[in-house]
């Protein structure tokens, strides 16, 4: 149980970013301590981005839960939670003072490109074992799809869902009648 809260604090201490920033801490995880598989991981974004919540708290419940039942499933979550907590309360006490540092903002700009590189790490391996089967060009076209409708993200959330729907389910059945 100490591990779990180990891993899960450290989870929450360095997945700057969000709660997709975790997906490379749970992916390692997973595969250094056995507590669930990829095929488990992906299940898990799935549930996570599906059910209502923060997708980190979501993810870290759903681990938890896999790595040793419910007691391990309200554990990690408070794990993950807890070093944010006590950065944010830290930075609310010392946010005023050096709002206008340059050098603080030079900190936040490097940040940003930094969180994407880890969701990006973590989501190229994904995008290829969900398609572990399919070969060649195809593969490549799916994840150039995917990663352009993940980074464009926002724009696509001021859309209605039922046309994100529509569009998920043209490419689908283009990329299934369409042999390379």
């Amino acid at each position: 149980m100490l591990r779990l809260i180990y891993e899960f604090f450290k989870t929450g201490l360095f997945s700057i970013g969000g709660g997709l920033a975790t997906i490379p801490f749970l992916a390692k995880m997973g595969e250094t301590f056995g507590y669930f598989t990829q095929d488990e991981l992906l299940t898990m974004i799935a549930v996570s981005e599906s059910t209502p919540g923060p997708i980190g708290i979501n993810m870290a419940t759903f681990a938890g839960i896999k790595a040793g039942g419910i007691l391990y499933g309200v554990i990690a979550p408070i794990s993950l939670v807890f070093p944010s907590l006590i950065i944010i309360i830290t930075i609310a006490k010392l946010i005023e003072k050096y709002r206008k540092s340059p050098y603080m903002k030079n900190i936040l700009k490097t940040l940003k490109p930094v969180s994407i590189g880890f969701i990006a790490a973590a989501i190229i391996p994904i995008y290829i074992s969900l398609f572990k089967e399919v070969q060649g060009p195809y593969i490549l076209g799916m994840i150039a799809i995917m990663t352009i409708v993940f980074f464009l993200r926002e724009k696509l959330n001021k859309l209605h869902p039922g046309f994100i729907i529509l569009g998920a389910f043209i490419i689908g059945i283009i990329f299934d009648f369409v042999k390379f």
